[in-house]
């Protein structure tokens, strides 16, 4: 029987957060896996979440992602999840203990960025640690977008 080659593993399933983009500067990544029951694992790979309004919090010795939205699973029974339950994020001590001294800091928070699965099947999180933007920061990162969408735009009206 032939191994499985990693070209061969099911394409990750991802859940980005565009808005955290908007209204933060990342200044670190952190990857973090998720615990999830198995109606949340099933709509998640269904594409079925939402990181709109979600946040991570540090809660104890522990890593919660809260306001995360999964849908309930459409073939779940009375076993199906709640969609808005918080859900743990697993972390090593230390890196719990570096991300703490982190946003200790003035204005930095902990954002998740995008949820996927990796090559060998689990469910990750990506968190970023940033720093809020001003409102002229904001404009300035439109106005970066309009202008890059208008040169795409000319180049390819010219082919």
């Amino acid at each position: 029987m032939a191994k499985k080659k990693k070209s061969d593993a099911p394409k990750s399933i991802q859940v980005k957060n565009k808005r955290a983009y908007f209204q933060y500067h990342i200044l670190e990544k952190v990857e973090a896996g998720l615990v999830l029951q198995g109606t949340e694992v099933k709509s998640l790979r269904e594409g079925n979440m939402s990181l709109g309004e979600s946040y991570a919090r540090i809660v104890g010795d522990e890593i919660f992602l809260i306001g995360s939205h999964i849908s309930e699973y459409k073939n779940g029974s009375w076993a199906n999840h709640d969609p808005m339950r918080k859900r743990k994020l697993l972390l090593h001590r230390k890196e719990i203990e570096k991300i703490r001294t982190k946003l200790q800091e003035k204005g930095l928070t902990l954002v998740p960025l995008r949820i996927y699965f990796n090559n060998r099947g689990f469910a990750k999180c990506e968190l970023g640690i940033g720093k809020g933007k001003k409102l002229h920061d904001k404009r300035e990162t439109i106005k970066k977008r309009d202008t890059d969408r208008d040169t795409s735009r000319e180049l390819a009206g010219r082919r």
